[in-house]
């Protein structure tokens, strides 16, 4: 389909700059436009790419002006990473299959409720009594356990683990190989031996979340791990048993949380950190990449490091380090120095 400059501000409140009749059919990065494409311009490192590419629309910033003539039609939008997220979304929903019906073979047991415009793909399974909401697309080679509840528009993608009773809310879409509701990892040790001790809790997704490819959340040993609304989660990442994770927070991949803990709301976890078990995480805290989190966080944090502290602290830290050999070596001439 195609598109013109007008339209697409038209559809996104934008303002343009140049000719509003140039047509697009397609996206591409700023640096690789081509004739035909719309591109966005989000990182000012990357503005000079604006004066040479080939693209026949860009997306900027309400107040970018450029310093030199311009070859491409502008639309100026208050955030064009947003701006392109949103076109990308449309043009997913526009481009994307729409299977509905059930595949053969598969097994769907008798008393299973589903909504007749769902899709089930090829050797999926669908356990007794579970609940299949209206639109929910369930790809080939799925598990879906006894009593398992998903919501309507949910997505669970090929090879996608769903074990019994756990809840799974509208709209959430869940990635190839991930794991829901998984024993937790609880044994008793008695006399040497670690005894299982059974996980008889669930797992529950609430509204619009997100689980990457690979990811685990295993269920409650009692009560249940809980996923809050609007959560994306990468990635092979590990979330323990009777986890808490608030509204809005977004983990990297290969991410890990341990048992009980509790993430508050619109928190941003970076790939490889680690949080051990039995703390609370603020809302808003900010942890960066491969950071270790052995305690409470406060609100607002922001940390790195291993353990963690703030980011002021660490990059002073970074400095000290630097500098140790330089004054290891003063340390040493003052010694030898002393001596004499």
């Amino acid at each position: 389909m195609q598109f013109t400059a007008d339209q697409i501000a038209a559809l996104v409140n934008g303002r343009v700059q140049g000719d509003g009749s140039v047509t697009v059919s397609t996206l591409a990065k700023i640096e690789e436009g081509h004739p035909g494409a719309i591109s966005f311009l989000a990182n000012p490192k990357y503005t000079h790419f604006i004066y040479e590419t080939g693209s026949s629309v860009v997306l900027v910033k309400d107040d970018f002006v450029p310093e030199r003539p311009v070859s491409a039609t502008l639309i100026h939008v208050a955030d064009p990473y947003a701006t392109i997220a949103r076109l990308l979304e449309m043009v997913a929903q526009m481009s994307a299959p729409h299977p509905v019906g059930v595949e053969q073979p598969s097994h769907i047991s008798p008393d299973v409720t589903i909504h007749p415009d769902c899709y089930v793909g090829a050797f999926a399974y669908v356990g007794k009594g579970a609940s299949i909401g209206e639109g929910v697309k369930i790809y080939p080679q799925a598990y879906i356990g006894d009593g398992v509840e998903i919501g309507e528009g949910s997505v669970i993608y090929p090879g996608v683990r769903i074990y019994h009773g756990c809840k799974i809310g509208k709209r959430c879409i869940i990635h190839a190989g991930a794991v829901i509701g998984a024993d937790g990892f609880g044994f008793a040790p008695v006399d040497g031996i670690y005894h299982k001790i059974p996980q008889l809790g669930i797992v529950e997704i609430a509204d619009d979340v997100e689980i990457g490819a690979n990811t685990t959340i295993d269920r409650a040993t009692m009560g249940a791990t809980r996923i809050h609304r609007g959560v994306k989660l990468d990635n092979l990442i590990q979330i323990a048993h009777n986890v808490e994770v608030g509204e809005n927070t977004v983990m990297a991949a290969q991410a890990g949380v341990a048992g009980s803990t509790k993430v508050g709301e619109s928190c941003m976890i970076g790939g490889q950190v680690g949080l051990a078990g039995h703390i609370t995480v603020g809302r808003d805290a900010q942890i960066g990449a491969q950071a270790g989190i052995p305690r409470n966080v406060k609100p607002g944090s922001r940390l790195l490091g291993s353990p963690a502290v703030d980011i002021g602290e660490y990059a002073r830290q970074v400095v000290y380090v630097k500098n140790l050999e330089r004054l290891n070596s003063r340390v040493a001439a003052l010694e030898k120095a002393a001596k004499k």
